[in-house]
C-alpha cells in the first residue's frame, strides 16, 4: 500500500528540517495535494542541497572580502617603499646593526629613542629594519666617541649633518680591511684554476651580509681592478675577465633595480665615450647617482658623441658624466674633447672622471670640463646639485 502525505494545508506536512526552498514551495501550493515517500525525500534533499550552496555563497563572500583586505594592505606598503627617499636597497634588524657597528641593541636603541638619529622602518612582521644610512651614521658616531666626542653635541648637528661629514671623512676605499682583504684572495684563488661554484657562492655571501656601498667599494670595484690587473699581465684570459666583470655588473644592476625610480631630483647622464666598453666605473657612478636621488639615464659602453648630443638635448640634464677608465692616444682625445664641447656642452654642465680622465687633465682644462677626481668629489657634486634642485621647487 502507497503511503501518503496530506498537503491541504501545507503545515501539516511534517519533515524534518525541510529547509527554506521547501517551505516556499509548500506556501505557494506548487505541490499537488498528495506526495509520495520519495517525492518529500528528493524535496527535502533538494532543501538541504540549498542551505549548503548558500553556505557555500557566503563562504566564496567573506573569502573575497579578505583577499580585497590584503591586497589593499599589501599595495599600500608598495607604495609607501615606493616612495620613501630614506628607505635603501639593504635594511637590517638591530642585532645585525649590533655586529657591524660595535654597538650594542641597547645602546642603539637608547640612542633612537633619545636623539631621534635614526630612521628604521618597520617591516611586515613589525620588527625595526634599519638602513645602509643608519649603519654608516652609527659608525661615525663610534669613531667620534671613540676620539673623546660626546654624543650630545654630535647629535646637535642633526642626522644630514652628521651623514655628510661621515661622507666627507671616510672614502669607501677606507673600508678595504682585513676582512675584505681575505676574501679578495679567496675570491682570485677560485680562479686559478676556476671554480665557479666556490666564487659564485663566496661572492654572493659576502654581498648579502653587508651594506651594498660598502660591498662596492670594498668587495666589487677591488675584484674589477685585480682581475684587470691580471689580465694585462697575460694571467687571465678575456673569457674570465669578462665573466667576473658580467658578475659585478649582475650585482650592480640589482641593487639600482631595488631603488625607487626618482620622479624629481637633478638630471644625471652617465655614459662611456666612443670604443670604451668598460662600464663598471660608469655603472658605479649611476648608482651612487640614484642613491641620492637623481634622476639618472645611464647610457653604458661605447656611446657615440652624436647620440648623446641628441639625448642631451632632449632631456636636459643638469649633469652629464662620461667615464674615462683608460687613456686614449693625443689625437683620439683631441677630437673627442672637441666633439664634447661643441656637440653636448651648449646644452649640459659636462664632467669627467677615471683613471683616463686624469691622464688626460691638461686636456680637459683647457676645455673646460669639470675633472671629478674620486667618488668623494662625485658625492659633493651630487650634494650640491640636489639643493639646487630642491630650492627650484
Amino acid at each position: 500500500m502507497k503511503k501518503s502525505f496530506t498537503m491541504s494545508p501545507p503545515h501539516l506536512v511534517h519533515v524534518d528540517s525541510p529547509g527554506p526552498a521547501v517551505e516556499t514551495a509548500l506556501s505557494c501550493n506548487l505541490f499537488p495535494i498528495v506526495l509520495s515517500a520519495p517525492a518529500v525525500a528528493m524535496i527535502t534533499s533538494i532543501g538541504l542541497l540549498f542551505n549548503v550552496c548558500n553556505k557555500y555563497v557566503q563562504c566564496i563572500n567573506l573569502f573575497v572580502q579578505c583577499v580585497k583586505c590584503y591586497l589593499k594592505i599589501y599595495l599600500t606598503n608598495i607604495r609607501l617603499h615606493m616612495y620613501n627617499p630614506i628607505e635603501r636597497m639593504n635594511t637590517h634588524r638591530i642585532h645585525r646593526v649590533a655586529k657591524l657597528t660595535g654597538l650594542s641593541k641597547d645602546v642603539i636603541r637608547v640612542w633612537e629613542r633619545r636623539f631621534g638619529l635614526l630612521k628604521p622602518t618597520r617591516g611586515t612582521n613589525r620588527y625595526r629594519n634599519y638602513s645602509d644610512e643608519d649603519v654608516v651614521l652609527l659608525r661615525y658616531l663610534k669613531e667620534q666617541l671613540d676620539a673623546g666626542g660626546s654624543i650630545g653635541e654630535l647629535s646637535k648637528l642633526g642626522r644630514e649633518e652628521l651623514l655628510a661629514r661621515a661622507r666627507a671623512s671616510a672614502p669607501r676605499v677606507s673600508f678595504i680591511d682585513n676582512t675584505f682583504g681575505r676574501l679578495l684572495r679567496e675570491l682570485l684563488g677560485s680562479l686559478d684554476p676556476f671554480d665557479r661554484v666556490t666564487f659564485e657562492k663566496r661572492l654572493n655571501g659576502a654581498v648579502a651580509v653587508v651594506p651594498f656601498e660598502e660591498a662596492l667599494h670594498g668587495i666589487l670595484l677591488p675584484l674589477q681592478e685585480r682581475v684587470g690587473e691580471l689580465w694585462h699581465e697575460g694571467r687571465v684570459n678575456v673569457a674570465l675577465e669578462h665573466y667576473v666583470t658580467k658578475q659585478i655588473q649582475q650585482k650592480i644592476f640589482s641593487a639600482m633595480n631595488q631603488l625607487p625610480v626618482a620622479e624629481f631630483g637633478a638630471r644625471v647622464v652617465v655614459a662611456c665615450p666612443p670604443d670604451e666598453e668598460h662600464d663598471v666605473a660608469a655603472l658605479t657612478v649611476a648608482y651612487r647617482c640614484r642613491i641620492r636621488g637623481c634622476r639618472v639615464y645611464y647610457l653604458g659602453a661605447n656611446v657615440p658623441i652624436a647620440s648623446l648630443a641628441n639625448l642631451c638635448g632632449n632631456v636636459k640634464p643638469d649633469l652629464t658624466i662620461i667615464s674615462f677608465p683608460l687613456e686614449l692616444l693625443q689625437k683620439k682625445a683631441t677630437e673627442l674633447v672637441q666633439a664634447l664641447t661643441r656637440e653636448v656642452a651648449p646644452t649640459s654642465h659636462l664632467a669627467v672622471g677615471g683613471h683616463g680622465a686624469l691622464a688626460m687633465r691638461e686636456l680637459f682644462e683647457r676645455a673646460h670640463i669639470e675633472i671629478l677626481e674620486d667618488f668623494t668629489e662625485l658625492d659633493h657634486k651630487l650634494d650640491r646639485l640636489t639643493r639646487q634642485s630642491s630650492s627650484r621647487r
